[in-house]
């Protein structure tokens, strides 16, 4: 009768050490908690947490990531309302900050991005895209330091005029080209 008592509870308690070894793969991390508050960052390797005290808050990547943002109306300096299409790249280099820091980093980071066009006028934005992106990546770098997030480059995929501002453009590209035949 003993050996049938005995062999379920050992299965359960192999059961609970099991669960409660923990192997972190490369470019990743873990944030641990005990009781909920935290106690520390995992990184490469073998670790073992105490059963039903400790437990993985945050699995984090340390990979260099990519986020495409949709198209976001911004207005200019002077007050022009136009459509850019950013992506962004950018690695977690602190996972502690990066889990405790803000609730939702990558929405941040997209209104963040916005910020910068408001700054500069209508001409500006349409000629100058090396030196949006420069200043993009410059103030987000800053912005999400203390989230754990390095920003290592923006790109400017696409910046949309309004639609009057586009007829005029291409007005002014056709009489250059009739001036040009001409």
């Amino acid at each position: 009768m003993g050996i049938l008592f005995i062999f379920p509870l050992l299965i359960v308690i192999l059961a609970v050490l099991a669960s409660c070894i923990r192997i972190v793969p490369q470019a990743q991390a873990l944030v641990v908690e005990r009781l909920g508050a935290y106690l520390d960052t995992w990184s490469v390797g073998v670790h073992f947490l105490v059963a039903f005290v400790d437990r993985v808050a945050k699995k984090v990547s340390l990979k260099e990531q990519v986020v495409d943002f949709d198209p976001q109306p911004v207005i200019t300096k002077d007050n022009v309302t136009m459509r850019i299409d950013t992506v962004v790249f950018f690695q977690i280099t602190d996972p502690k900050l990066y889990a405790y820091g803000v609730v939702n980093p990558i929405m941040a980071i997209e209104n963040l991005t916005r910020n910068i066009i408001g700054d500069l006028e209508l001409d500006q934005t349409l000629t100058s895209r090396e030196t949006i992106n420069t200043k993009m990546r410059a103030s987000l770098d800053v912005a999400t330091d203390p989230w754990g997030i390095k920003v290592n480059r923006v790109e400017l995929k696409n910046i949309i005029p309004p639609a009057a501002i586009q007829d005029a453009m291409e007005k002014q590209m056709k009489a250059e080209r009739e001036r040009r035949e001409a």
